[in-house]
């Protein structure tokens, strides 16, 4: 016969990681302008001119240039940060994926 054990410890202290992680997500999201000038974003992801013009004119890097100067939609940042990392694509199931 198997028994399964259920820590209730342990599953909420995973319960308060994930929330807390959620919070903190957010909580930045809350805190950035809608759209980062080019100087914004270069300080935000801490990178310099280089590595900005290489992610400026990736195609799939969410830049915006219709207002005169280029700018980063800070949603469309998160999403394409999110979708970008290499855990998620190695171990993510792409249908479950759930951008906010």
């Amino acid at each position: 016969m198997l028994q399964a054990q259920f820590d209730q410890e342990l599953f909420q202290q995973m319960v308060n990681d994930a929330v807390d992680k959620a919070i903190e997500r957010h909580a930045l999201k809350d805190q950035l302008p809608p759209l980062l000038t080019r100087k914004q974003f270069m300080e935000l992801m801490q990178i310099g001119e280089t590595k900005c013009a290489e992610l400026f004119h990736r195609e799939d890097f969410p830049v915006n240039r219709e207002f005169g100067h280029p700018r980063v939609p800070t949603t469309l940042l998160m999403d394409w940060i999110y979708s970008h990392t290499d855990w998620v694509k190695k171990h993510a199931d792409p249908k479950k994926l759930s951008i906010v």
